[in-house]
């Protein structure tokens, strides 16, 4: 096969042909039968003097050209004339050609006669001005330029908007183990001041365990920190998960032991019902101990004082692991179970409060991060359950 060409320019001739081809292997038969019957039907001396020229385009490398032609098909033998264009496709091409040379011949004559006549200006009119051709395809050209930037600055645009989402999604996470922090310490702070008349009754048992909740945040604060300038310095950001095998039993544990001092602030009980022989999952522990502390916040949040709130996980399928954390609160509308997962996106009972409104929209890109689902069961006033999926580690 002959290498692939560009468009000549400009060519003092009756016309031009352009053999449309592609790369597929069943083509290359039926390209080499057209390219013989073509050198066949022309005589030497026409391709001596190359009064017909014969080009090969491939589709791959000169798409704009197909379009320009309006091609839907290869192989596809283009006919390029002065003032029109005459295509021939299809699997009969090589009988096509037998039919039109004779009436191509009579084109060839005609214009030797009217070089032979000395009429240069009427050679000029008819011979092939592929300049026209070359325009179109450098609009083409432009045009697909055109697109093919558009598209890469909506992409960029995409990449920014995303990155921003991530860091207000991070910043919204510092909430959490802040205020467990905050409350913790606020707590410690009473116990030894000497106006507060209960301070006899933080025993130092208590106030280990709050130091020890107060250290217990500092690690995930530090991540998250790290996470942010990460996000921040890459226009491209992305989730970061690194999945190992994770005892989930272990980190519910840790997780609902930092919120002891916010449940016991709005005296609130919390249950667990996590399984002894709970398999290990295959997941990103700082990623999950985010969704689990979402979760469990907005559990807190949303259910009264002296409300229940309940965590439960089981071995839903030899792949997967089922995590559920229930409250008791106002519950969420039928028409609004799926959208509160979309990025922003607030019930109107909320937007009054602090926050960005987009930590479902985390816990749904963590979740979907580790191939796993998230979904929420709920009824207006009776409260609502979240579920996860994690997979099972095979080790």
């Amino acid at each position: 096969m002959e290498p692939d060409m560009a468009v000549s320019p400009k060519i003092n001739a009756p016309f031009k042909l352009l053999l449309f081809i592609d790369k597929r292997p069943h083509s290359s038969e039926q390209i080499r039968q057209i390219r013989y019957h073509l050198k066949e039907l022309m005589s030497r001396e026409l391709m001596n003097k190359n009064q017909i020229s014969l080009e090969i385009v491939d589709v791959t490398h000169q798409p704009d050209l197909a379009e320009h032609f309006k091609l839907v098909a290869t192989p596809a033998l283009v006919k390029v004339s002065a003032d029109q264009h005459q295509t021939l496709t299809g699997s009969d091409i090589t009988t096509q050609l037998a039919y039109w040379w004779p009436r191509w011949q009579r084109e060839i004559e005609e214009f030797d006669a009217a070089t032979a006549a000395g009429r240069q200006a009427d050679d000029d009119s008819r011979s092939v001005t592929v300049d026209a051709v070359a325009q179109s395809t450098e609009i083409l050209r432009l045009c697909d330029d055109i697109f093919r930037l558009e598209q890469e600055k909506e992409n960029l645009i995409s990449q920014l908007t995303f990155k921003d989402h991530i860091i207000a999604m991070m910043a919204h996470d510092l909430r959490n183990p802040l205020t467990a922090a905050s409350i913790a310490l606020e707590t410690l702070e009473l116990a030894y001041d000497p106006s507060n008349q209960r301070a006899e009754k933080v025993t130092p048992k208590l106030t280990a365990n709050l130091i020890k909740i107060t250290k217990a945040q500092i690690r995930p604060i530090n991540s998250m920190i790290t996470d942010i300038l990460q996000a921040a310095r890459g226009s491209s950001a992305s989730l970061e998960v690194t999945p190992a095998q994770l005892d989930l039993q272990m980190l519910c544990s840790q997780v609902t032991n930092s919120f002891q001092a916010k449940l016991n602030h709005k005296k609130q009980s919390l249950e667990t019902d996590i399984p002894q022989d709970l398999p290990f999952v295959y997941a990103d522990a700082n990623q999950v101990q985010r969704v689990l502390t979402n979760l469990i916040d907005n559990a807190i949040k949303y259910t009264p004082a002296h409300g229940k709130i309940g965590i439960t996980a089981l071995h839903r399928t030899t792949e997967k692991v089922q995590v559920s954390i229930r409250d008791t609160g106002p519950g969420i509308p039928r028409n609004n179970q799926k959208v509160i997962f979309e990025e922003s996106f607030r019930l109107k009972r909320d937007q009054g409060e602090d926050g960005y409104g987009l930590g479902l929209a985390l816990c749904q890109q963590i979740v979907r991060a580790h191939y796993g689902q998230i979904w929420v069961d709920s009824k207006n006033g009776e409260g609502s359950c979240f579920h996860f999926t994690l997979p099972v580690y095979k080790g």
